[in-house]
This record gives C-alpha cells, structure tokens and sequence, in this order.
C-alpha cells in the first residue's frame, strides 16, 4: 500500500516505515507530523484517485533528523568576455519517516 501525498507543494509517493527526505520542516526533531492532503491511495491494486483530495486518510511523519543535501555547483561563463562564476548551493531539508497511514 502506498500514497501520493503533497508536502510542501511537491508531490511524494511513500510507503509506511519507509523514509522520504523532504524541504525543511519547522518541527524539532522526534516530533510526529501530520499531512492529510493525500492525492492517490493504492491498495492491493486498488486505486483511489481524489478530487482533488481524498478525504478521511492522514500521513503521519516523524522527524528524524534535519540535514544538508550534497553541495551543487553553478558555473556561469560567457566566452571571450572574461566573465566566469562558481557558485554552490546546499539545499535543506528534513529526514522524515513514515509511521502510519490511517484510514478513518
């Protein structure tokens, strides 16, 4: 059984005692958290499809940990014109797992 769930405006398809890395969460960590804008519920083959959410169904997350992504570097450069940059950039985000789904 899985759903997809969206958390912070993007789109996660998780598991249960599965773990999903996710933008930074303000919750300290070893806190729970609940997200009950589920999009997509599959069980057993069965596949239920919201409107634009399913209603009676909740996700509920326990912060693990709060972590950096591995560093990614942007190089802009225009030929023949001297101009180069390097810049990096470490996205931040939150290791959350997936405790339960429930279905009220």
């Amino acid at each position: 059984m899985y759903v997809i769930v969206e958390i912070a405006g993007f789109q996660y398809k998780v598991y249960q005692d599965r773990f999903v890395y996710i933008p930074r969460l303000k919750q300290k960590e070893g806190e729970n958290v609940t997200f009950n804008r589920v999009l997509l519920l599959e069980r057993s083959g069965d596949v239920t499809i919201g409107t634009p959410f399913i209603k009676k169904i909740q996700v509920i997350g326990k912060v693990l940990s709060h972590i950096k992504s591995d560093k990614i570097i942007v190089f802009k450069k225009k030929r023949r014109k001297g101009y180069q940059i390097k810049q990096g950039h470490r996205q931040k985000l939150t290791k959350l797992k997936i405790i339960s789904i429930n279905m009220e």
